[in-house]
């Protein structure tokens, strides 16, 4: 273990250290392996996760949103001609899906992302989707102005995931129903656990979101339960994406906020060896595609009559 005081962060490596500098805005280290070069500054340790290029965000998520999303739907049964809320709702796909699959009457997309509501109301101009910036745990609304208030995706980023779910309730309607699901981080089902697990394996922890438990099943039924929602379900959401190669795969998840960033902390051949790991973590079939397994967590429930 490599401590230092002051700006610099505690810098683990699971190999021998031989030689090390230091300056104010990195630690270049060297190690049995070649040269390793691991930032320390506020950026990478304290980086807030944000998602602003909706175009971006449909590559890299957007697939993998649909997927999980029309199971998640399904799940819901929801009937046509009813007022939803989809908070968090980033560059629309959730929405575009709610629209395509359940005919609202009207549906209004939350999120604090101008660059992610652009993209959303590009991609559904003309519909019944309006769009508007705020933030989950402050929604401008009356109450009971819905039928149903969904999260997609988001939880884990609430800072406080209970005052989230009591927002999602107020806004409802009694007898409304009240519904998420998320990525199980903790429980390795994120779609980037593939580059996450060789990430900790030379003592890199990949940047989480300020709640990653949030959208554990246990974690979900409590907040649902303790938010006074009735009828609580829990499920598992398990889905594939398939890509054209490994090379897809990679240039895909490289558009995940955080990412880029602890790949330009490390030396080219250091960034090789781990793409390498990666892919032979990741086999092919016999016409070069790679198929990844994420894993989401999803809660449901009806606000009290």
């Amino acid at each position: 273990m490599l401590a230092w005081s002051g700006s610099l962060r505690a810098v683990s490596m699971p190999v021998r250290i031989r030689e090390f500098v230091v300056d104010r805005s990195h630690v270049m280290v060297w190690d049995n392996r070649g040269p390793v070069r691991c930032w320390s500054g506020d950026a990478m340790a304290e980086g807030e996760i944000r998602f602003d290029d909706g175009a971006s965000y449909e590559d890299m998520m957007g697939v993998w949103s649909r997927l999980a999303g029309e199971v998640f739907i399904d799940w819901l049964k929801p009937p046509a001609g009813l007022k939803w809320i989809d908070i968090g709702c980033g560059n629309g796909a959730a929405t575009a899906m709610i629209v395509e699959l359940c005919a609202p009457s009207e549906i209004q997309g939350i999120d604090p992302s101008e660059g992610q509501l652009a993209y959303a109301r590009s991609r559904l101009a003309g519909s019944v989707a309006t769009f508007r910036q705020g933030e989950g745990a402050v929604l401008p609304f009356p109450n009971g102005s819905f039928d149903m208030a969904v999260m997609a995706l988001v939880i884990f980023f609430l800072p406080d995931p209970a005052k989230g779910v009591a927002e999602m309730a107020r806004v409802v309607r009694p007898g409304g129903t009240i519904a998420t699901y998320g990525w199980d981080l903790k429980g390795g089902g994120f779609t980037l656990e593939p580059i996450h697990a060789e990430l900790r394996k030379i003592g890199i922890s990949p940047r989480m979101p300020p709640s990653p438990d949030a959208a554990s099943i246990d974690v979900l039924r409590r907040l649902w339960t303790d938010a006074g929602i009735e009828h609580v379900e829990t499920r598992e959401i398990v889905v594939q994406r398939t890509f054209d190669d490994f090379e897809n795969f990679w240039a895909s998840s490289l558009k995940a906020p955080g990412l880029s960033g602890y790949f330009s902390s490390l030396a080219p051949d250091a960034v090789q060896e781990l793409k390498r790991r990666v892919q032979t973590g990741l086999p092919s079939d016999a016409a070069g595609r790679v198929t990844c397994t994420a894993r989401a967590n999803a809660v449901k429930g009806r606000k009290p009559q």
